[in-house]
């Protein structure tokens, strides 16, 4: 995929099979790739952009466990950043941020 500024982005295509096998063809439609992480000053914490169910359900699914969309944001700690980048580390990249989800 080449991104925004003109570099080129590579997905597994072990990810991007999970991926469809979790989500109808609409919602791979609608899901962002790849999806962004934010990155802030508290280590023990992070948030995945969301603009849509769909990332909810990716999220939940790879976590097994029920995660919900707040302010634009899935929060995640530490523990379950490292499991989602272990399943989807292609997929999803990091974006750093001065100030995260207060």
């Amino acid at each position: 995929m080449v991104c925004n500024d003109g570099s080129t982005h590579f997905f597994k295509k072990s990810e991007l099979e999970y991926l469809a096998s979790i989500l109808d063809t609409d919602e791979q439609k609608a899901l962002p790739l790849p999806m962004l992480i934010e990155l802030g000053a508290n280590q023990g914490e992070a948030a995945i952009i969301c603009e849509g169910k769909v990332e909810e359900k990716v999220i939940s699914k790879t976590l097994s466990m029920l995660v919900t969309c707040e302010e634009r944001r899935i929060r995640i700690y530490k523990p379950q950043l490292a499991l989602l980048r272990r399943k989807l580390k292609t997929t999803t990249v990091y974006v750093f941020s001065p100030k995260i989800v207060a």
